[in-house]
């Protein structure tokens, strides 16, 4: 049946004008890499007009990546044709008055119906604002205030910019200060920056990990022992307390903290002063408390496993920082940060991030938080070799976009004797990555498995897994 040519001039023209009221620039190309067509945003974009750049090669725009090399001037020698299609890429093309566009480009070969190549179709996206964007969170980086940062807790959100006006206000007083989040939001960087931010900065902070210990030997490490009080107690040895006299005593996961601590930690709170394992001498102690959970305890008073009256004295000024799904602005600052941090500790040339990469990452929940955040940054530094880091850098759980909320906990772990082990059995790759993702982390590797640590324990010991980061320890 013979084409009607009226009609045929009719679809080229409609196309035509669908392709010119596009906001990205699209051109196409011959099998030889002559233009072919090109729409109005690709003369916005470069500079060249329709009549310039009709019938030349694509080298005109010099983009400085075309799979991984500089754009050639023979079609053949970029391999479009061999790899039909390439993924989208930052990179730039050079304005015909000699500037550099920042854009992502994108290519892909046009079969027929015996699919056989007629032709390349190649789309730009001008993303001059974006990187406008992206110079605006490096100079961010390099030149973070008082006012988003405050002893490397970093933050531009509102939710944030509380929390700077909280940890100034405690700063100026010696208050005891209850700080609560979930895992990896920054606790103990908040009671750094308490302590460092006081009269007393010069004074000691002294740091526990309420979990890390048994009871006796917690017990022994806060309130220090006499001279044969138990077996192994060969000398007099000062408590945490005592070291921390005159400054402040940060206690971490306070509410994994054994009842029987508890009674002796509020006598402290109350009557400032500690009484050594085997001693019945008070000891006067000058500091400041501040405790840190992942735990509900107003819910764990509420069952019965954290006192009431000691819960009421450690949260005296209570601090809540928010999770890192509830401040996403906060996100490509903190990315930047990160970015920066690994670029000096590797020596990896790697200045940023691209925009779907970035993406991905505004769209992830992150249930480890900030510090979840920041080992994806560290991930993706192994992988990337180029400048800018790609989605395929990063790990697979934020770029399948996974949704998962940690529970806000409100239990404490069978450790110290009170509530119930979980039947949630893991495997030793599923153990090996917990223990990864959470630092080495035994009690919060074993929060997120809903076991016990004495669990994770028992399932390191018997699969082999080293008790410390063996990254640390060979690094």
């Amino acid at each position: 049946m013979a084409t009607n040519p009226t009609h045929s001039l009719w679809n080229v023209q409609f196309l035509n004008q669908i392709l010119d009221s596009m906001a990205e620039g699209v051109f196409t190309l011959d099998t030889q890499g002559r233009i072919t067509s090109w729409n109005k945003a690709m003369e916005r974009i470069s500079g060249y007009s329709s009549s310039e750049a009709l019938g030349r090669s694509c080298a005109l725009l010099g983009f400085n990546k075309c799979l991984g090399t500089v754009c050639p001037e023979d079609i053949k020698s970029c391999g479009i044709l061999e790899t039909d299609q390439n993924e989208p890429k930052d990179c730039a093309l050079r304005h015909k008055q000699g500037w550099d566009i920042p854009v992502i480009k994108q290519a892909r070969v046009v079969h027929d119906e015996q699919d056989r190549v007629v032709g390349i179709v190649e789309t730009v996206t001008d993303i001059t604002e974006l990187e406008k964007a992206r110079q605006k969170a490096e100079e961010a980086n390099q030149l973070l205030t008082r006012h988003y940062r405050l002893h490397n807790i970093i933050g531009q959100s509102r939710a944030m910019q509380d929390v700077f006006h909280r940890v100034r206000a405690a700063a100026e007083s010696r208050v005891n200060v209850l700080v609560q989040g979930e895992s990896g939001t920054g606790k103990e960087v908040i009671a750094n920056a308490i302590h460092y931010n006081s009269d007393q900065a010069e004074q000691p902070l002294i740091r526990v990990n309420c979990s890390a210990l048994s009871e006796t030997l917690l017990e022994s490490e806060l309130f220090g022992h006499a001279k044969g009080a138990f077996t192994g107690a060969i000398k007099d040895r000062r408590g945490r307390f005592e070291e921390a006299h005159g400054g402040s005593i940060f206690l971490d996961e306070i509410g994994e903290m054994s009842q029987a601590i508890q009674v002796k930690l509020l006598r402290v709170l109350q009557e400032r002063e500690v009484e050594r394992v085997g001693e019945s001498r008070p000891r006067k102690v000058d500091i400041r408390v501040i405790a840190a959970t992942n735990h509900d305890l107003e819910q764990l008073v509420a069952k019965g496993y954290f006192r009431q009256d000691l819960y009421y004295r450690l949260k005296v000024f209570p601090i809540t920082v928010p999770a890192l799904r509830h401040r996403r602005e906060d996100i490509p600052l903190l990315v930047s940060h990160f970015i920066h941090k690994q670029a000096e500790h590797t020596g990896k040339p790697i200045q940023g991030i691209q925009h779907r990469a970035m993406r991905l990452l505004m769209d992830y929940d992150w249930p480890g938080n900030g510090r979840e955040l920041e080992n994806a940054v560290q991930h993706a530094f192994v992988l990337c070799n180029q400048d800018l880091i790609s989605s395929q850098d990063l790990p697979k759980e934020i770029r399948e976009g996974r949704k998962q909320h940690p529970a806000y906990d409100p239990e404490p772990s069978e450790e110290r004797g009170y509530g119930t082990e979980g039947t949630n059995k893991p495997s030793k790759e599923q153990l090996w990555l917990l223990l990864r993702e959470c630092g080495w982390n035994k009690a919060e590797t074993a929060r997120r498995l809903g076991i016990s640590r004495t669990a994770v324990w028992k399932y390191m010991k018997k699969w082999a897994i080293p008790l410390r980061d063996p990254d640390r320890i060979h690094g």
